[in-house]
C-alpha cells in the first residue's frame, strides 16, 4: 500500500485532535507535504476521525455518544457499534486513499477499542481482537502517536471545556483502566507507537510529534531534506 496511516491515540483530554489538526497544517506549511508529492507520490494528507469518518459513522457516533438513549448502551452493543463504524471507515476510505498513495492522520484507530472496551469495559481481549480483524481485514497503523496523559489531568481537561459526552463522563477508576491500557498497548506494540508527553503546552507537544514524523519519512521515504 502506497499511502501511510498515522494514527493518534490517548485518554480523554490527551489532546490529540487538536495535535491532529496542528500536525496538518503544519505538513503543508512546513515544505514537507511538497517535497513528499515530489518524492514519494503522496498527493494528499486528508484527516479523519473513529467515530465518525463516513456519513454511517457520523450516525454511530451520535448514538454512541451524544445521544440521551432511554437506555444504558451495554458494553458489547458499544463494542459492536465501534466494530462497525470502522468496517465502513476502512473500507469506503482509508483503504481506498491509502492505496492512492495518501498520507492519512486518524484521531483514534483499533486501540482505542482495546483501551476502552477490552481494559476499560473488561470484555474480552481475544474477542476485540477477533472484531478488530474483521473490521479492518489486516490494516493497522504506519505510526500510533501516544499522546500520553495522566487520566485525572484528562478528565480536568474535559470539565474544563464545559460539555462532556457519555465516554467522558465515566467515572476515573474506568479512565484509569483505559490509561493503563494505553500504556501496555506501547509496551507490546513499541515498532509503530511513539509516546509523546501530552502534560507539555500545546506548542511543545506540538514539535516533539513533528520530530517523531520527522524521523519517521526518514525511514519511509529515504533521507530527505525538508525545504521551507
Amino acid at each position: 500500500m502506497q499511502g501511510k496511516l498515522i494514527v493518534f491515540e490517548g485518554v480523554e483530554g490527551c489532546g490529540k485532535t487538536t495535535q491532529l489538526q496542528r500536525l496538518w497544517h503544519w505538513l503543508a506549511q512546513s515544505g514537507w507535504l511538497a517535497q513528499l508529492q515530489q518524492v514519494a507520490s503522496v498527493h494528499e494528507v486528508i484527516m479523519t476521525r473513529e467515530p465518525g469518518g463516513t456519513a454511517l459513522g457520523k450516525r454511530v457516533r451520535q448514538l454512541l455518544l451524544t445521544e440521551n438513549l432511554p437506555e444504558e448502551v451495554q458494553p458489547q452493543a458499544e463494542l459492536l457499534l465501534y466494530a462497525a463504524d470502522r468496517a465502513q471507515h476502512v473500507e469506503t476510505l482509508l483503504r481506498p486513499r491509502l492505496v492512492a498513495g495518501a498520507l492519512v492522520l486518524c484521531d483514534r484507530f483499533t486501540d482505542s477499542t482495546v483501551a476502552y472496551q477490552g481494559y476499560g469495559r473488561g470484555l474480552d481481549r481475544t474477542l476485540i481482537d477477533q472484531l478488530n480483524y474483521i473490521a479492518t481485514q489486516g490494516l493497522s497503523s504506519d505510526l500510533t502517536l501516544w499522546l500520553d496523559l495522566d487520566a485525572a489531568e484528562g478528565l480536568a481537561r474535559t470539565q474544563r471545556r464545559g460539555v462532556t459526552d457519555r465516554i467522558e463522563q465515566a467515572d476515573l477508576a474506568f479512565h484509569q483502566r483505559v490509561q493503563h491500557g494505553f500504556t501496555q498497548l506501547a509496551q507490546q506494540h513499541g515498532d509503530r507507537t511513539a509516546r509523546i508527553d501530552a502534560s507539555q503546552t500545546e506548542d511543545l507537544v506540538a514539535l516533539q510529534i513533528q520530530a517523531v514524523v520527522e524521523q519517521r519519512f526518514s525511514q519511509w521515504y529515504g533521507n530527505l531534506v525538508r525545504t521551507p
